[in-house]
């Protein structure tokens, strides 16, 4: 801080010394021509050199001021860098070892299929079973609500209303929806005690790599501590806008796709004692949930 002080006061003591000794000259110099026009012409050259020397001096102030604003900027992050706790101190993404999660590389994930009314499940399910490769690896849960015996599985044992505000008697489904939610994904990774899921809806039909996908995300999510999902939907992901050859290839998305997504039994940790009572896609996909964290990978498109 005195620094800085010190480099102001010599700044300003400079510039006004300057002009000082500039005025001098111009009011004691005599005249160097008799003839009048030629003393004006004179004048008018020494009073442009002088403006010009004006915008000098002012540039060097602007200058010294600016110094002194980084100079006062670079100690202050000094200062409060060490008052952090070593820890703390570090750049998460290069200095800080980021916590290990509880979940191996070889888990196993679970498919968690919500279903409601929808006979069409079967189509789904066909799907999945079709491309799994590992049934070990990859067990199937049919999570079914709405009492609709076609689809029935395992049922989400609460089927009663769910008491919503007068204005919103017409959403009583996204209300059951999110109740259906909690209560599936509770059962996941409480009650089977799973450390990671991959969640989808009952009109989902995956593809032929949806498996693949996941075995090769999956030790990315654990790896990463920004990432708090992977998911296998785009909506840009049409046959014709798939780039060719670049398999590998996958986006960050900032947006929570909300359709055939992996998590961590540690985010369900941290999302169930706020879960919402209706519109849960939406909520996932405010900041108080995403807390900074990039988002979800993604197939990518061209």
């Amino acid at each position: 801080m005195l620094k800085k002080n010190s480099l102001v006061l010599w700044g300003v003591v400079l510039f006004v010394a300057w002009n000082a000794l500039l005025l001098f000259f111009l009011w004691t110099r005599p005249p160097a021509f008799d003839d009048h026009s030629h003393l004006t012409a004179e004048v008018i050259r020494l009073a442009q050199d002088a403006e010009v020397e004006l915008e000098h001096q002012k540039d060097l102030l602007r200058q010294i001021h600016r110094y002194s604003a980084l100079w006062s900027k670079k100690m202050k992050k000094a200062e409060e860098g060490d008052r952090l706790p070593p820890a703390a101190a570090g750049s998460p993404a290069t200095e800080a070892v980021p916590p290990q999660p509880r979940a191996s590389p070889d888990a196993v994930l679970p498919v968690v299929v919500i279903a409601c009314d929808r006979a069409t499940v079967r189509r789904c399910l066909d799907k999945l079973l079709h491309y799994r490769p590992s049934r070990e690896r990859f067990p199937i849960i049919v999570s079914q609500d709405c009492g609709h015996e076609e689809t029935a599985r395992v049922r989400q044992p609460d089927l009663s209303d769910v008491p919503v505000p007068t204005d919103h008697r017409k959403f009583q489904g996204y209300y059951k929806i999110a109740r259906h939610y909690r209560w599936a994904l509770s059962q996941v990774f409480r009650t089977f005690q799973y450390q990671a899921a991959i969640v989808v809806e009952d009109d989902l039909e995956v593809a032929p790599d949806f498996f693949e996908y996941f075995q090769a995300t999956f030790p990315l999510l654990l790896a990463d501590p920004s990432l708090w999902c992977v998911s296998a939907w785009n909506d840009n992901g049409k046959e014709q806008m798939v780039e060719a050859g670049r398999p590998e290839l996958l986006y960050r998305t900032d947006f929570f796709p909300g359709l055939g997504w992996l998590l961590l039994s540690e985010l369900w940790d941290e999302l169930e004692p706020k879960w919402p009572r209706a519109f849960w896609d939406d909520w996932m996909r405010q900041p108080e949930q995403r807390r900074g964290r990039p988002g979800c990978p993604v197939p990518a498109t061209v």
